[in-house]
């Protein structure tokens, strides 16, 4: 293996997710319209959710909202799999999870540098290797996840508890899941690459040597300017193209 490989090797790419690589609606909220439609979600789990919510919301806004999972109580993980076989032939996925075209190209950019890539986001890890997977059908490259693992009942063959495993992976955890990433791969944070588009992608992206704002929020914006980030504004989808574009540009970023 030649020095420079070696090198290139060193370097990682950090990828948020929703709003940096794909559109809103969030990917929780693509899945939770999937269960919806299915009745997954039941009157007495959306209950749960709203005195949750109502009970810890002015002490603990955060809890309250990204740590309170209580409409998924008492249901499978399976219904990720189902989730995913309702989604478009991995081949053609691009029109049910619409990725941003130059998020694409970035990701396959960082594969043809050597970079390792990894997708480290707030939203439910299961579903974000979802996404992986559809990554993964237009750029052949293995992506890593870090995201919000739920907690399961005990005993149980993957049932969701409504509770998150540790913690919501947002502001200071996804600092701390670059480091452990950092640390397992023997990556140079200086020479990384992070992308996020909120505040809660700050201390991500002040981690590494390369931080780009990607549509970013007011409080991001600022302090990409103050702090001389790149700022982008993504806005195309790859389901805007057709899918025989898409693969013609996945072809040619990773040559």
């Amino acid at each position: 293996m030649s020095c420079a490989a070696t090198h290139s090797e060193t370097a990682g790419a950090f990828f948020d997710i929703d709003g940096t690589l794909l559109p809103a609606p969030s990917l929780e909220w693509r899945f939770i319209g999937y269960l919806l439609e299915r009745n997954e979600i039941s009157s007495g789990h959306r209950v749960r959710w709203l005195a949750r919510f109502a009970t810890t919301f002015w002490h603990d806004p955060h809890g309250a909202t990204l740590g309170n999972k209580l409409f998924l109580r008492r249901l499978s993980e399976t219904l990720v799999n189902d989730w995913e076989k309702s989604l478009t032939p991995v081949s053609s996925r691009v029109d049910s999870l619409p990725f941003f075209d130059e998020a694409l190209r970035r990701i396959a950019w960082h594969r043809a540098q050597g970079h390792r890539v990894f997708l480290v986001s707030g939203t439910l890890a299961p579903l974000a290797r979802v996404l992986a997977r559809g990554l993964a059908a237009c750029i052949s490259a293995d992506i890593e996840v870090c995201g919000t693992e739920l907690a399961v009942v005990p005993g149980s063959e993957r049932v969701w508890s409504g509770e998150i495993a540790g913690e919501h992976v947002s502001g200071g955890a996804k600092l701390r899941a670059v480091q452990v990433i950092a640390g397992r791969y023997g990556l140079d944070l200086a020479r990384s690459y992070a992308y996020g588009d909120s505040a809660a992608d700050l201390q991500m992206l002040d981690a590494v040597g390369h931080s780009i704002a990607v549509n970013p929020a007011r409080r991001l914006a600022r302090e990409a300017r103050k702090r001389g980030w790149q700022t982008c504004a993504w806005q195309k989808t790859l389901g805007e193209i057709s899918n025989a574009a898409a693969r013609q540009l996945a072809s040619k970023a990773i040559r």
